[in-house]
């Protein structure tokens, strides 16, 4: 995966509904910016609803991703960056839902109690993503089965 030989510098994209439980999740390496990964996230969601809004930090703040999701009828939650050459495209509405991004790092902090993810056992990168997956299924089913 990647530059890497064994795959060290990979990324994980996940898509968390309201209750923190993941809806998407995808793969890369670590090259590529989170920006260019959003629409391959949402491709590879586990329902067929698509969510109304997403949330994500400074990094995510571009106007052209904010051109296709619209199109597809998502919101993009993200605050401005500081050297954002166009004005605010955001008033301060949306942007109050940007507190619930903690639900999403709840998530990453379910992940790190498997251990095979935290500590990158799997030689190959495809290995490594199908343990994300049982880690997903996992969660999916703590949740449902209380």
């Amino acid at each position: 995966m990647g530059k890497t030989k064994r795959g060290k510098g990979t990324k994980i994209m996940a898509i968390a509904e309201r209750a923190g439980l993941p809806i998407a999740i995808y793969e890369e390496s670590a090259s590529p910016h989170e920006v260019t990964l959003v629409e391959r996230t949402l491709e590879s969601r586990f329902t067929s609803d698509k969510p109304e809004r997403l949330i994500g930090d400074k990094a995510y703040d571009s106007d052209p991703l904010d051109e296709k999701l619209k199109k597809q009828g998502i919101e993009m939650i993200a605050p401005n960056k500081e050297n954002r050459v166009k004005g605010n495209r955001q008033d301060g509405r949306p942007l109050r839902r940007y507190k619930r991004r903690w639900k999403i790092e709840r998530l990453f902090a379910w992940f790190g109690g498997f251990r095979h993810l935290s500590n990158r056992y799997e030689y190959y990168a495809a290995n490594f993503f199908g343990f994300v997956q049982l880690a997903c299924v996992l969660i999916l089913l703590r949740a449902f089965l209380r």
